[in-house]
């Protein structure tokens, strides 16, 4: 009976009626509270919707690792690179007037080009954290070549030449050493 209190007939061949629980499939198995006899959905008996061919359901076979209606976050997302590009990118700031942060900044650069693209493809969430490596590994490495250059043209200049051959000519003597170096601090600050 219906909750409005009409009688249906059940369809032909059996179907499911209120008070059962399950229904009998074909090989005789039941499901769990399903009751046999009449009344009971009796799966390939006549009646009722006929059972879709092999293969063939109401709903596409879905592959491993996809999901219906624009699909499940892929996990947790890989920010790893974006992280690593900014903290060499800072220590490339920091150690840039050595020839190490000159190394440390070309690493963050690939890292952060490497992490911008994940962010991109949507794999990371951090596409802003990679530009801040990308950037700050980019200063660093300007700052190394700035020194680097700085320092090759002060010993290319004529008061390096004249520390050269002033360092030359004192060989071991810690005093005359030190004069040369006094002479050339004097020169470059002129």
């Amino acid at each position: 009976m219906s909750q409005t209190g009409e009688n249906y007939p059940p369809p032909p061949g059996g179907g499911f009626q209120e008070g059962q629980g399950g229904y009998q499939g074909q090989g005789g198995s039941q499901s769990q509270g399903g009751h046999q006899g009449q009344g009971a959905y009796q799966a390939g008996q006549g009646g009722g919707y006929p059972a879709p061919p092999p293969g063939q359901g109401g709903y596409p076979a879905q592959g491993p690792g996809q999901y219906g209606y624009g699909g499940a976050p892929m996990g947790r997302p890989r920010n790893g690179l974006g992280i690593a590009a900014l903290v060499l990118g800072i220590l490339a700031l920091l150690t840039g007037f050595f020839l190490l942060g000159g190394l440390l900044g070309i690493i963050a650069i690939i890292l952060g080009f490497i992490g911008r693209g994940r962010a991109k493809r949507g794999e990371a969430t951090n596409g802003g954290m990679a530009l801040a490596g990308i950037i700050t590994g980019l200063l660093g490495l300007l700052i190394t070549i700035g020194i680097i250059a700085a320092g090759v043209s002060v010993f290319n200049s004529k008061a390096g030449k004249d520390l050269q051959s002033c360092l030359k000519s004192a060989g071991s003597d810690q005093s005359a050493v030190q004069s040369c170096q006094d002479k050339f601090s004097k020169q470059i600050t002129k």
